[in-house]
């Protein structure tokens, strides 16, 4: 099992950039927007995608290839059921005691 913040190493450098201006903003959408000079639902849109690639990254299995399948469906480059589909042929191509946890 990995530690709490493995997460964080798949993020790329302007999400990382983006959680510190969130937190040193005290959380708040309305100082975050005029920072990043964007409308609040835009902010909105990329704070909910930050959030859902660190659920994946928190969940994802240290295999490599399933966490890039991953981070490209959570980044909107590849959709949920194509994500699926290569996720399960690859896991059907590994012997069954190569299979991630």
């Amino acid at each position: 099992m990995g530690t709490s913040h493995d997460w964080m190493v798949h993020l790329a450098e302007d999400d990382k950039t983006f959680i510190k201006n969130f937190m040193l903003s005290s959380g708040s959408l309305k100082k975050m927007s005029e920072l990043y000079k964007i409308s609040y639902p835009t902010l909105r849109t990329r704070l909910n995608l930050l959030i859902e690639k660190i659920h994946l990254y928190d969940t994802a299995f240290d295999d490599s290839y399933i966490v890039l399948i991953k981070s490209l469906a959570a980044e909107n480059r590849l959709d949920a059921q194509t994500m699926e589909l290569l996720i399960e042929a690859y896991n059907d191509s590994k012997p069954p005691n190569e299979l991630p946890r």
